[in-house]
């Protein structure tokens, strides 16, 4: 996008994804705002960390040093899902660096899942999860990527067909393993509350992954927030209905 812009939108994708899911919202953004995305260690083609690290820590400082390589000193960061939980991560470390955040479904509270993705719920039983290993069934991504849109009709074969092909990555099948046995420190949301830069908190009111009084909790803790809930939406709003939830991004970053 605009090569000029001083202050570049940093958007951090969730477990399973890649660059990929931010397309939409890119290509609406690109005219007026620059725009990086990344493929985050585990995922897409980046693939593994070698340490087989996947903590709040390594992210955020894995973060630092891609922001530092891009000559980026301060910037607008945000996320959905894991990613959002690494952006409000990366703000508590470096508060000065963030002027804004975006918070799109983001994990951060204990919570429990209403539904959960047929792969994530293999990755965690130990039995079952070194199959995932050698899985590589379409059909385990159709109902998976299914699984957190609203309206799985929505769901286009080339969705899929992205999430299946970067699945099977060499290295990112244990990867996701890795990254679902790497918990998060357990209370580092208990700072979620001293965050003062302003945030837009955006979520779909049928999130089954993160449900939506996750938003509220969110908001509760958030001095200074936006809130933002887009009905019949679920855990992935930007790629279920990317014109709505881009123009409400847009609204967002447009205010001083």
């Amino acid at each position: 996008g605009k090569p000029g812009d001083p202050l570049p939108i940093v958007l951090i994708h969730g477990t399973g994804a890649s660059l990929h899911t931010w397309e939409p919202m890119v290509a609406a953004l690109k005219n007026d705002y620059r725009v990086i995305t990344l493929d985050i260690p585990a995922f897409g083609l980046t693939g593994p960390n070698p340490k087989r690290d996947y903590s709040s820590e390594f992210y955020t400082s894995f973060i630092q040093d891609f922001l530092k390589a891009l000559g980026v000193d301060s910037c607008i960061i945000g996320g959905n899902s894991l990613g959002g939980s690494i952006a409000w991560n990366y703000a508590l470390s470096y508060p000065e660096s963030v002027k804004k955040l975006i918070l799109i479904d983001a994990a951060g509270y204990p919570t429990e899942a209403k539904s959960m993705p047929i792969a994530f719920k293999i990755a965690k039983m130990p039995v079952l999860k070194h199959l995932l290993k050698y899985l590589g069934a379409r059909s385990l991504a159709a109902k998976s990527v299914e699984n957190v849109y609203a309206d799985p009709s929505k769901v286009r074969p080339e969705v899929v067909d992205r999430y299946y092909n970067l699945y099977l990555r060499e290295g990112n099948r244990q990867a996701l393993l890795d990254r679902m046995a790497n918990t998060f420190s357990p209370d580092t949301y208990l700072r979620i509350n001293t965050l003062q830069m302003p945030t837009l908190i955006l979520w779909g009111d049928e999130d089954k992954l993160i449900p939506v009084e996750n938003a509220y909790r969110f908001q509760k803790d958030l001095p200074n927030d936006t809130l933002v809930i887009l009905k019949n939406l679920g855990h992935v709003p930007m790629e279920e209905d990317p014109k709505t939830t881009t123009d409400v991004v847009r609204s967002f970053l447009q205010k001083r």
